[in-house]
C-alpha cells in the first residue's frame, strides 16, 4: 500500500519550526511519507535532525521600508513560488500543511496553482497576514483556539480547533515537579524567543538583585544572546546570585523541570508549552510583533487566568512588585496552577490525524 505523502511548509523562527517538527514526527510515526520545506533561517534549528527529509527553499517577508527593499523582496517571493512549482511538479504530495508565516507562503501558492490541497495552521490569537491571504484557497485552517480574530465570516466553516502542536516530550512531562509554595526559592526561567530578547538581559538582572536583597532566595536560568553571556555571568557572580546562562537550546525540558516561574515573550508556541507543563509565567509581549499578535496572545492567557501579563514599557517599574506579590500570596499561584491543570493538549496528534484523514478522503 502506497503511503500518503504530506509536505510541511515552514521556516523563519522557532515559533513556526518547532510545531512543524512536532507535526512531522507525529506523522512519521503514523506511517505517512513526510517532507519539510524550509528557508535558510529555519534550517539552523533542524541541522542536527538527520532522519527528516528537508528541502531548503529561500523566501522573504514583504519588506516595504523603501522601494529597493520592496522590489528585492518581491523578486525573492516570485522566485520562491516558481521554485516551489517546479519542486511540486516532481514531488507531488497528497496534502500540504502550511505552518504560517512568509516561509510557507510560496509552497501554498504553488499548491493552489497546481491544484494540490493544502491546510494552514494558526497558533496565534489573530490570523497572520500570510494565512489570511491563503485562507480563501485552503481546504481548512487548523487553529489552537477558536477565539482567533481576523477570520471573515464566509470562511468560518474552514476553521477547526485542534489545540497547540507541541512535542511529545513536553506533553508528557511530570508536572508534579513544578508544584511550588510561597516560601520556596524563586527559580526563575527567562525566555526571549528563539532569537533571545536582548532587552531582558539589560533590564532583568538589577530586578533579581533587588529580590535577593529583599531576602528571597533566587536562582536565575536566563536565555540570552551569545554576546551577552560574559556580561550577564559576571553580574550574577558579583552579586552572588545563583544562575545558569544559556543560549538557544533544543533541551528546554531541562529548564522547565527546574523552574517555578517563567518570564517570557508571548509567542504562541512557548505559551502553549507553559500551560501544558503547568508553570506560572509572566508574559511580556514583543511590542514590534506583526499586528501586535503577541499582545493578543498574552491578553488571552491573562483573561483565562493561565498567567500574568506585563508590557515591556513597565518592566523597570512594575516587575519587581509583581514578583514579590506573587510569592507573598500563594493563592495567586494556586489559582494559576488550578486553571492550567484544567487544560491539556495531549489529544493534539489524535485531533490532527482525524482531521487530516477527513481531508484526504474528500473527493475535491
Amino acid at each position: 500500500m502506497t503511503k500518503n505523502k504530506i509536505l510541511i511548509a515552514t521556516g523563519g523562527t522557532g515559533g513556526h519550526i518547532f510545531p512543524a517538527y512536532s507535526l512531522a514526527e507525529s506523522l512519521i510515526k503514523k506511517d505517512y511519507s513526510v517532507k519539510l520545506t524550509i528557508d535558510k533561517r529555519g534550517l539552523n534549528y533542524l541541522r542536527k535532525i538527520q532522519h527528516l527529509n528537508i528541502i531548503e527553499i529561500p523566501s522573504s517577508p514583504l519588506i516595504k521600508k523603501d522601494i529597493l527593499s520592496f522590489v528585492f523582496s518581491i523578486s525573492i517571493i516570485f522566485f520562491s513560488i516558481i521554485r516551489s512549482v517546479i519542486f511540486l511538479l516532481f514531488n507531488r504530495p497528497s496534502l500540504i500543511f502550511g505552518m504560517g508565516g512568509y516561509s510557507s507562503f510560496p509552497i501554498c501558492i504553488a499548491a493552489y496553482i497546481l491544484g494540490i490541497r493544502f491546510i494552514i495552521y494558526e497558533n496565534n490569537l489573530i490570523i497572520g497576514k500570510a494565512n489570511k491571504f491563503l485562507l480563501p484557497y485552503a481546504k481548512r485552517i487548523f487553529v489552537s483556539y477558536k477565539n482567533l480574530e481576523g477570520i471573515p465570516a464566509k470562511h468560518l466553516c474552514k476553521v477547526h480547533e485542534i489545540g497547540n502542536i507541541i512535542r511529545d516530550d513536553i506533553l508528557n512531562m511530570d508536572i508534579k515537579k513544578n508544584k511550588i509554595n510561597a516560601l520556596d526559592k524563586i527559580k526563575v526561567l527567562i525566555l526571549g524567543g528563539s532569537q533571545a530578547a536582548e532587552i531582558f538581559a539589560n533590564t532583568l538582572p538589577p530586578i533579581f538583585e533587588r529580590i535577593k536583597n529583599f531576602g528571597i532566595p533566587i536562582k536565575v536560568y536566563q536565555q540570552c544572546q551569545k554576546k551577552q553571556n560574559e556580561l550577564l555571568s559576571d553580574f550574577y557572580k558579583k552579586k552572588e546570585i545563583d544562575h545558569e546562562i544559556f543560549n538557544f537550546t533544543d533541551n528546554i525540558t531541562h529548564y522547565y523541570y527546574n523552574a517555578n516561574l517563567v518570564i517570557t515573550r508571548s509567542g504562541a508556541s512557548v505559551l502553549g508549552e507553559l500551560i501544558n507543563v503547568k508553570i506560572p509565567f509572566i508574559s511580556i509581549p514583543l511590542p514590534s510583533s506583526a499586528d501586535n499578535h503577541q499582545l493578543k496572545n498574552a491578553e488571552f492567557y491573562k483573561k483565562k487566568d493561565y498567567g500574568f501579563l506585563l508590557e515591556e514599557k513597565d518592566i523597570k517599574h512594575k516587575l519587581y512588585d509583581l514578583i514579590i506579590s506573587i510569592f507573598k500570596d500563594n493563592n495567586r499561584i494556586e489559582r494559576i496552577l488550578s486553571n492550567q491543570r484544567q487544560y491539556s493538549d495531549k489529544d493534539i496528534f489524535k485531533n490532527l490525524d482525524d482531521q487530516i484523514k477527513k481531508v484526504l478522503n474528500e473527493k475535491n
